[in-house]
């Protein structure tokens, strides 16, 4: 889920025992009787893959996240997906771009302001400000024990200045950190800046302000492959399969050294569902509808993966999407159980639930509403939009000392409970996928920040 989430504070709302083997049962007579089943062997084979030490944690924009996304390309083509129409192949690439902010220099009545004490969000490639211009930049103050919502100066739509009190260094020192590694945005930046400094400023000051700022394109990939329905009838009716790929890639290096967050719940644990699922509806091939299998690239930066995926498809020919976000360890309420966020916006949850009469296994409501997990994955975008849809989780969030660390490992993972959570969900989408269950539509919401 976003690391965007973990910013908390004055100026932090940005745009959230192990098991080392598995054993396969063969199949009995009984067994085959009823069908394919969820593949122990394929789970454990693609999530160790993913979040292996070569995948360098699966970055947005390094080269770890292309070798993943080569890789689950690689998984659709054995298990004998089609590409979307009019597309080449399974990896559906654009583009986002980096603003990565550069020298800057801040004077304030006259006293040169450590460059420690001063950040840029975005701006053009060189710029200049005095308070003597005959336009100044807005100016915006956050004094002791105010918070503020900073989140959208980080993409300016005018010069600004802000001034940030002393008192507000730490938060100051974190937002910091994440702006010298540049940010993104899903069209390139208009040409304006916002400089924040932490000073203690008199009510009226004079400043000379100078920066630069550098934008590049960022080529980033989506994986996506179809199951085409059996039903002409409903081929617009698409129901989407789909995990996040990406995590943080290479970080600064724990006590022990360890520098790579190999994401093996975040979420290589749902990146191995949605092809577990695949390979599971492929071998059944029966679907009325098509169904859609995807890869997300860059969750946690910002949602651009889900985006674009969702501005290359209807909304109105999406009956349901199926977003599988960390499913590696038990739920609270304990094994065979999985909550699905804004479970009271619509039935989908109820529909799941009466396709898993008979079996032990349960879907639950998010536990956890203050987190405001449902728009904190990829299913926002298309929810916002009007489909029903929903992640499906078993974190238990508010406690996992693991998450966005580089402990977050294969063998932290229950990979037994974990594909049993992929064999309920397999089960309890036949509905959907045969077409005799449509759930209803969410309420369409405003688009913006989370």
């Amino acid at each position: 889920m976003k690391n965007l989430m973990l910013l908390a504070g004055l100026l932090l709302a940005l745009p959230a025992a192990a098991q080392t083997k598995i054993k396969v049962k063969t199949k009995t007579k009984a067994a085959s009787s009823i069908g394919p089943v969820v593949s122990a062997a394929t789970v454990a084979r693609v999530v160790r893959t993913l979040a292996a030490d070569d995948m360098q944690g699966r970055g947005t924009g390094q080269p770890g996240g292309l070798k993943a996304a080569q890789f689950l390309a690689g998984e659709f083509q054995r298990i004998g997906l089609q590409p979307m129409a009019g597309a080449a192949g399974f990896e559906q690439v654009f583009s986002v771009y980096k603003s990565r902010p550069g020298p800057v220099t801040v004077v304030v009545n006259g006293q040169r302001i450590g460059a420690g004490q001063v950040m840029v969000a975005s701006g053009p490639a060189a710029f200049t400000w005095t308070s003597e211009d005959a336009k100044p930049v807005e100016v915006v103050r956050v004094a002791p024990g105010e918070k503020a919502r900073l989140g959208p100066l980080l993409h300016p739509t005018a010069n600004t200045l802000v001034i940030v009190d002393t008192t507000h260094a730490k938060e100051f020192v974190q937002l910091a950190n994440y702006l010298r590694q540049g940010t993104l945005s899903a069209v390139i930046p208009p040409p304006f800046a916002t400089v924040i400094v932490l000073a203690t400023a008199p009510e009226k000051f004079t400043y000379r302000i100078g920066g630069s700022s550098a934008v590049q394109p960022v080529e980033l990939r989506n994986v996506v492959g179809v199951l085409p329905g059996h039903d002409p009838q409903r081929s617009r009716e698409n129901v989407v399969f789909s995990g996040h790929y990406d995590h943080l890639g290479v970080v600064k290096p724990s006590a022990a050294g360890d520098s790579i967050a190999n994401g093996a719940d975040d979420d290589a644990s749902g990146t191995t569902a949605v092809v577990a699922l695949a390979e599971y509806f492929k071998q059944k091939n029966d679907n009325a509808r098509p169904l859609l299998f995807v890869a997300f690239a860059a969750e946690e930066v910002g949602g651009f993966g889900s985006q674009y995926f969702s501005n290359q498809l209807d909304p109105r020919a999406v009956v349901a999407m199926f977003n599988i976000e960390m499913i590696g360890k038990v739920a609270k309420f304990g094994p065979n159980t999985a909550f699905i966020t804004g479970y009271e916006r619509s039935d989908f949850g109820a529909l799941l639930q009466a396709n898993l009469v008979g079996s032990q296994f349960r879907f639950e409501p998010d536990p956890y509403p203050k987190q405001n997990l449902f728009y904190r994955s990829d299913n926002a975008t298309l929810a916002r939009l009007g489909v029903p849809a929903h992640s499906i989780s078993t974190d238990q969030i508010p406690t996992d000392k693991l998450y966005h660390s580089v402990d977050d490992e294969v063998e932290s993972l229950d990979l037994v409970n974990m594909t049993a959570v992929i064999q309920a969900i397999a089960q309890s989408a036949r509905g959907i996928a045969s077409g005799r269950q449509t759930p209803t539509r969410i309420a369409p919401e405003p688009t913006g920040g989370k």
